[in-house]
């Protein structure tokens, strides 16, 4: 009776409630006149009025994660904000609300595989696991249609965390896109101390990550590279799916986009959330900074000094 009463007063002010009854006549949802008038003079019931409570709660989680939150998502969110509802109540009041979550889909390859030259063993063989950040980063490359032109952007991904440890944005598909991206992610750990020595980057067979400045830097922090098969998407799966959900979460949601200056800031915006404040299933529905402060907090590291 709930839902029939709000489906009328949604329209009621277009049609009328009479019109609505007899359109509803004959199918699940008939109702009579009288017994609408008399069901919005009672007095809401403790489970409208609570229904009510978690339809604002739903549509406020929604709208303020890019609008890409399906009913897990959303459930696991109330939860951590101390509400005690069940999925189910979840799943009917988005669909009440006519909310639902973000689907992703598979574009076009962006990397160019190399020439078949001598290159790293491929040292992951599709086993995307870490028991520690630092250990495993993957790296990828995927592109954004604007009305000035293509535009590419770069990630790394540490594997433990599902942190995106560096990016980079650029209008050109060569080697400082991808270096620029790693860069940032090695500054980012050194300068929070962390020792990046023995640790595995996993690519596909794309020249940016087989070039020789590429391979020099990742030497510098004694890094060591690995090179997925080629022209075989599930080698770098994960960094794949990282890329999926930028365009889906991102990109084809909040388009079209005028050129670069507008990517590159939405994605900045972007990174932020998902590194600080998106839940991950993956990771027991917590972002991956928590995640990592759990991890740090539990195994402090030695703080390295740097010398000249």
């Amino acid at each position: 009776m709930t839902e029939k009463v709000a489906y009328i007063d949604a329209h009621r002010a277009e049609f009328g409630v009479e019109p609505i009854c007899r359109a509803l006549e004959d199918t699940p949802a008939q109702i009579a006149p009288s017994s609408y008038y008399a069901a919005r003079s009672r007095p809401l019931s403790a489970r409208a009025i609570r229904d009510g409570e978690l339809c604002a709660a739903i549509a406020r989680i929604h709208e303020a994660h890019y609008g890409v939150y399906g009913v897990r998502k959303i459930h696991a969110a109330l939860r951590r904000e101390g509400e005690r509802v069940a999925e189910s109540t979840v799943r009917r009041l988005m669909r009440q609300l006519g909310l639902r979550g973000i689907s992703r889909a598979k574009g076009p390859k962006t990397t160019k595989p190399a020439p078949e030259t001598d290159r790293p063993t491929d040292l992951v063989q599709r086993q995307f696991v870490a028991s520690h950040p630092n250990e495993l980063w993957v790296a990828d490359l995927t592109y954004v249609r604007t009305f000035s032109g293509w535009v590419y952007v770069a990630f790394v991904l540490d594997v433990y965390s599902r942190m995106i440890v560096g990016w980079q944005v650029s209008t050109r598909l060569y080697t400082d896109l991808a270096l620029d991206a790693l860069s940032m992610g090695i500054w980012r750990r050194e300068h929070a101390g962390q020792d990046l020595a023995g640790l595995t980057h996993h690519s596909d067979r794309g020249v940016q990550y087989r070039a020789i400045r590429y391979a020099d830097r990742l030497a510098e922090c004694d890094a060591v590279a690995s090179v997925g098969s080629k022209g075989d998407s599930y080698d770098n799966a994960m960094a794949e799916a990282l890329n999926s959900l930028y365009k889906a979460e991102l990109i084809r949601n909040r388009g079209p986009w005028v050129g670069i200056n507008d990517v590159e800031f939405a994605t900045a915006e972007w990174v932020d959330w998902y590194n600080e404040r998106r839940l991950h299933g993956e990771l027991g529905h917590v972002p991956p900074a928590e995640h990592e402060a759990a991890y740090w907090a539990a195994n402090p590291q030695p703080v390295l000094l740097k010398t000249r």
